[in-house]
């Protein structure tokens, strides 16, 4: 398949970018608004997996001619910019593709982040919303950090949760998700518990924030 990651100039996007890349043989297609910026993205990634003698190919776009290509498309901007960028690519998309969010709507304050949702509930229940609708959308990969997944030498143990109400959609991010080495995509229901899977990112950011030893913290669930 082709995965495309609109934003995927982006620190979560890098992230998913390089781990797809080498761990996978799928297509990786990186997106931005800017499609100069999405290919200079491109050579730094091929460069770091060369020197890892990992064997892909990535290809830069700007967003809607990436999402016109892919299969998945993870929408990898902040949270503030995902509905937006949902609509710029909102023509690019149709009923066989599958449309991810792993954003979260967070606010610091001298104690640290929390959760912020929008007034739909979560940020996936926005995307949804924002998409047309015939689109199914998926919410997964929220509360990896994105440094773990951009460095390569640290070897992943961690979980990542996934909502949807599209049963096909769900599977279709399940099966891709478990392909990245150490990564265990589990099953969290419908969109409706987007909230609850998006709110345990600023609690992950916040235990990193307190404890110096625990700076790539993320959730295993036993």
């Amino acid at each position: 398949m082709r995965i495309a990651l609109l934003g995927g100039t982006g620190d979560i996007g890098e992230g998913l970018a390089l781990r797809f890349a080498r761990d996978t043989s799928h297509e990786i297609l990186i997106g931005s608004r800017d499609p100069e910026k999405a290919r200079d993205a491109v050579a730094d990634y091929e460069a770091e997996l060369e020197a890892r003698d990992a064997d892909a190919e990535l290809k830069g776009f700007d967003n809607e001619m990436a999402a016109d290509r892919a299969d998945i498309v993870i929408v990898s901007v902040p949270p503030y910019y995902v509905g937006d960028t949902v609509e710029a690519v909102a023509d690019s998309l149709d009923s066989d593709s599958v449309l991810v969010t792993p954003a979260v709507g967070m606010q610091g304050d001298e104690d640290g982040l929390h959760y912020h949702p929008p007034d739909t509930g979560s940020v996936t229940e926005l995307v949804a919303q924002r998409a047309p609708d015939e689109v199914p959308v998926v919410g997964a990969f929220h509360n990896l950090a994105a440094d773990a997944l951009s460095n390569l030498d640290n070897d992943l143990d961690l979980d990542t949760l996934v909502v949807a109400d599209n049963d096909d959609a769900k599977a279709t991010v399940l099966t891709v998700a478990n392909e990245i080495d150490g990564l265990r995509a589990l099953e969290a229901g419908p969109l409706a518990n987007a909230a609850e899977v998006e709110s345990v990112t600023p609690l992950v950011i916040n235990i990193a924030k307190y404890n110096e030893d625990m700076h790539d913290v993320g959730v295993k669930w036993v």
